[in-house]
């Protein structure tokens, strides 16, 4: 890594096993010594204060713009609400975003959620026993999603494949050549899966999401083929990955903190505390690409025009100048305010902010609360299995791998 002043040998390159093992640590050491870094070999700045992130993220592409996306998602995706700005971003968010905010979400997909946390709940609740990675959290936001958009739960896996797939692919920091080529052919297997049902439900519209996306109109503008399947191919893949880690690292946060879940069991309000402080603590997403559309000063130096920049969110949700006493869980803490946590007033980051922030939000609430609730009940003294100790893992998105509980199953 280069940069100007030289970075310090202390902070640990974003590529290696150390940060891979703990970012957190490199996180504070790159916010003290290192704000702004140049690294040549992902061919990218990084920047890590709470201050410069949240700058970017507002900005209204004046001087940094989404372009990024033309590299980094286009190939697995399509092209994506993600790449568009203007009156164009405008109209395709107005066409996408009824869905996932109120009346709607309330009515038509909370039923859903509701129908798919039992499902899966129902399958360990009297086995005293569970991962909640693989036997929940990875399966739940999937199989939500897949029934929202009317599509075959029995498809889980393909879904599961897919978005795994874009996900490595965005994490493919170093061009590796057989990632790549399963994130290109992800694309394909996808548009070959997608587009006749697309077509089908243009022609028999139903009361799922998939139709509503297939007869929705804005200022006499509607969402071709290609669009309906790029915006699916990245709800699969947001919506799963993200929602799935966040729940994982949201019990792994409070089984952490005993005091703190049995006050969350006790009162079901709180989840929405625990979800706010996890999305800061332990984000399930720690970067995001923007592009720079001319020089810009950030602390620490200046970006050239036409870089890429890449966002810590894992780093600038763990600032000091903005948190106190950030590197701890605590969801009874007063400097993040729940009621604006779900929207684009949020005060941490995990959802990105301004024009670009996440459309998924509300969907994300409603599923963690749900799906929180429906497992507090069914294991109201869940607790780690003897011995484990949840361990995360990621790049771009991080999250525990297994967090395994035991339980008295409820009579």
């Amino acid at each position: 890594m280069t940069t100007s002043p030289e970075v310090p040998a202390a902070v640990p390159d974003i590529l290696s096993p150390e940060f891979a093992a703990d970012p957190y640590t490199a996180y504070r050491a790159m916010r003290d010594t290192a704000p702004l870094i140049h690294h040549e070999a992902i061919g990218s700045w990084i920047v890590s204060r709470y201050e410069d992130v949240e700058r970017v993220f507002k900005d209204k592409a004046s001087e940094f713009t989404t372009e990024n996306y033309d590299w980094q998602l286009e190939p697995v995706h399509g092209r994506t609400i993600l790449q568009l700005g203007g009156r164009e971003h405008a109209v395709r968010r107005a066409l996408v975003a009824p869905a996932f905010r109120g009346k709607e979400l309330q009515e038509t997909f909370v039923p859903v959620i509701e129908r798919n946390a039992r499902e899966l709940i129902d399958g360990f609740r009297h086995a005293g026993a569970v991962d909640l990675v693989e036997a929940f959290a990875s399966r739940f936001p999937v199989n939500v999603i897949a029934d929202m958009l009317g599509l075959d739960k029995g498809d889980h896996a393909k879904f599961h494949g897919w978005y795994t797939n874009v996900v490595a692919f965005l994490s493919n920091l170093t061009g590796d050549p057989v990632t790549a080529a399963a994130g290109e052919r992800t694309r394909v297997e996808f548009a070959e899966y997608m587009l006749p049902v697309i077509q089908e439900r243009r022609s028999a519209p139903g009361e799922d999401l998939l139709s509503s996306l297939c007869t929705a109109e804005v200022d006499g503008v509607s969402m071709s083929d290609e669009d309906i399947k790029a915006f699916c191919s990245l709800l699969l893949a947001a919506g799963g990955e993200t929602t799935d880690k966040a729940i994982a690292s949201l019990f792994a946060n409070l089984l952490a903190h005993p005091e703190q879940l049995a006050a969350v069991q006790e009162d079901r309000t709180l989840i929405d505390r625990a979800f706010a402080e996890t999305l800061r603590h332990t984000p399930p997403v720690h970067m995001i690409m923007r592009q720079t559309a001319v020089d810009v000063t950030v602390t620490g130096g200046t970006i050239p025009a036409g870089a890429t920049v890449t966002c810590l969110i894992g780093a600038a949700n763990r600032d000091e100048r903005r948190y106190t006493d950030p590197d701890t869980f605590n969801l009874f803490r007063e400097d993040l305010t729940t009621t604006n946590a779900f929207s684009a007033a949020a005060d941490h980051l995990a959802f990105a902010l301004g024009r670009h922030f996440c459309v998924g939000a509300l969907l994300a609430r409603a599923e963690v609360r749900i799906g929180v609730d429906q497992l507090l009940d069914a294991m109201p003294d869940v607790r780690l299995a003897d011995g484990a100790s949840p361990i995360e893992q990621g790049l771009f998105t991080r999250g525990p791998v297994s967090v395994p509980v035991t339980f008295t199953p409820v009579r």
